[in-house]
């Protein structure tokens, strides 16, 4: 166990929460990046015992601040506030101050399927900052999460009423992962970092077709979901448009078997166990 503690940058989104309740969990000190310390989430965090500190993504000075003194960062970057552009300069701004405090390792959360020049706007982003990663002196890992499970729940009202709306065939593999998952496996990279730094690992714990999504959250919820082909041209988000053109071609290329061999200590939540779960109270 490190002595120092772990900074978490957006430490109140989906996957900081994530990866702070996991270091939390094995008794990691933590140090939380957040834009405003006095928010309900970022309260919870400072009443689980975790130091709270202010910055932004893209402030350099403030991120220096917060990476004093640290055994390790687990970074992420967003394009979906400000861009692909204000994305890869978060990125930029994060490594500036990582190499000026000389962080022991960085652990970096882009997403599966970067390294395949998709044409996705939000998955080149973070191919920019991989590339910026693997140029500069930070001893570093990237972690690509695939599809994470909590994004059905955009659609929560639709499921309820009886569909799922996907753009993909009924019969297409999607692989998807719980953000839990990659809290525990971000914790254990951040706690043990010898082995892993210089990987690119990608992350999926399950790969259902949307029949399989469908009949998993018709046995949750007690009640028929039928699955819903959404047509790509109805998708008028460019960027959107543009991951599930890539999801239906070539799509995500993760070895499961191989990646849950080598990590059985990681829960590999199923998306059944995770409908069960997420929808727990809805039937």
């Amino acid at each position: 166990m490190v002595d120092e503690p772990i900074l978490v940058l957006a430490a109140t989104g989906g996957q900081g929460r994530a990866v702070t309740d996991a270091l939390l969990g094995r008794g990691a000190r933590v140090r939380a990046l957040v834009r405003d310390p006095e928010r309900t989430a970022a309260r919870q965090l400072a009443g689980q015992g975790v130091e709270v500190v202010a910055g932004s993504l893209s402030d350099r000075e403030s991120l220096a601040a917060a990476m004093e003194g640290v055994a390790g960062v687990f970074a992420f970057t967003t394009p979906f506030e400000a861009g692909v552009d204000a994305e890869v300069a978060q990125g930029k701004a994060i490594l500036t101050a990582a190499g000026e405090k000389r962080v022991p390792h960085l652990v970096f959360s882009s997403v599966a399927g970067a390294d395949q020049e998709s044409g996705v706007p939000h998955f080149d982003s973070k191919a920019r900052v991989e590339a910026e990663l693997a140029s500069g002196d930070v001893p570093y890992t990237v972690l690509g999460p695939a599809y994470f499970f909590d994004n059905a729940l955009g659609g929560a009202e639709r499921i309820l009423s009886g569909a799922l709306d996907l753009p993909l065939p009924a019969d297409r593999p999607l692989q998807q992962l719980a953000r839990p998952d990659l809290g525990a496996f971000a914790a254990e990279v951040l706690l043990n970092p010898a082995p892993y730094v210089g990987q690119r690992i990608e992350l999926a714990g399950d790969a259902p077709t949307p029949a399989h999504m469908a009949a998993a959250l018709s046995a949750a919820l007690g009640r028929e979901v039928r699955h819903e082909r959404v047509p790509l041209e109805a998708i008028d988000n460019p960027d959107m448009h543009a991951m599930w053109t890539f999801l239906n071609g070539p799509g995500y290329r993760i070895d499961i078997p191989a990646l849950h061999a080598a990590h059985p200590e990681i829960a590999w939540t199923s998306f059944s166990d995770w409908a069960r779960s997420a929808f727990a109270d809805s039937r």
